[in-house]
């Protein structure tokens, strides 16, 4: 065969190899298959609408909870004067439906000396979600105990140093129950975004802050029970016991800002 001639063949084929590759047939595949992917995620707030929201006990969202620029908001300024009166909860769950395992992840931001705190297993009946909720501590770590006193209540908890923001109230943290690893924590300042993760099993839960896992326990056993039955919990005897319910969020009268919210069933 002409060398020429050859090397014209031999280009056709490799074009219409190329060309295989990229044929709409799959393209098609590995777009349905990311669709598939991302249906996996339940979004519990997308920025557009607060529908499956209302307030812990009640029946609509409380005064102060609005949507900002895609974002969910809380912030005093926002109550209106009619709502001054308003004797119900502050704090927020999503109502449409309860969990048992899953992985959650939401992003937010909190100003100086700001507090918050996401809730799960969350049931309603109670005072409020602490008397029954785990909770994963929202906090600004590092300028909180110089803006609030915190010596009567951590005093009365036989807090060492009690005027100090005590590790199991820091971000991150299961409140009062389990602490986070500082060396592997990222915190980032008050007024910017960070990003927190619970992946909850009956075999182990974790805790993530800004991509890094920075606290697991085990759920329910006996080093789980024995710290649920001293300290803070010991007049609450529901706390942690129910293995399914409701997401929430803490409002503990600060600013709060949360996007980008959404659910795994696992």
């Amino acid at each position: 065969m002409n060398r020429f001639i050859f090397l014209i063949f031999l280009s056709i084929i490799i074009s219409c190899k190329s060309d295989k590759k990229s044929t709409p047939e799959d393209d098609t595949v590995t777009e349905v298959s990311s669709e598939i992917k991302d249906n996996d995620w339940i979004i519990l707030f997308d920025g557009t609408s607060t529908e499956g929201w209302r307030a812990y006990n009640g029946e609509s969202m409380p005064p102060g909870w609005v949507i900002k620029d895609e974002v969910l908001t809380f912030n005093t300024e926002q109550i209106l004067e009619e709502d001054y009166d308003y004797k119900g909860s502050r704090d927020i769950i999503y109502g449409a439906e309860e969990f048992d395992n899953f992985e959650l992840y939401v992003e937010w931001k909190i100003p100086a000396g700001g507090n918050s705190g996401i809730f799960y297993h969350l049931k309603e009946g109670y005072d409020g979600p602490p008397d029954v909720s785990p909770e994963y501590q929202l906090i600004d770590d590092e300028n909180y105990a110089s803006i609030h006193d915190l010596t009567e209540y951590n005093t009365g908890l036989g807090a060492p140093n009690p005027e100090l923001l005590q590790n199991w109230q820091s971000t991150a943290a299961d409140y009062a129950m389990h602490t986070p690893d500082p060396s592997k924590k990222v915190l980032h300042p008050p007024g910017e975004w960070n990003s927190s993760k619970i992946v909850f099993t009956p075999e182990k839960v974790e805790h993530w802050l800004n991509g890094q896992m920075v606290l697991s326990f085990v759920p329910w056993s006996d080093e789980w029970y024995k710290k649920r039955d001293s300290g803070k919990w010991l007049n609450s005897p529901d706390y942690g016991k129910f293995k399914t319910g409701y997401i929430g969020f803490q409002d503990h009268g600060s600013d709060l800002w949360f996007r980008n919210i959404k659910i795994k069933k696992r």
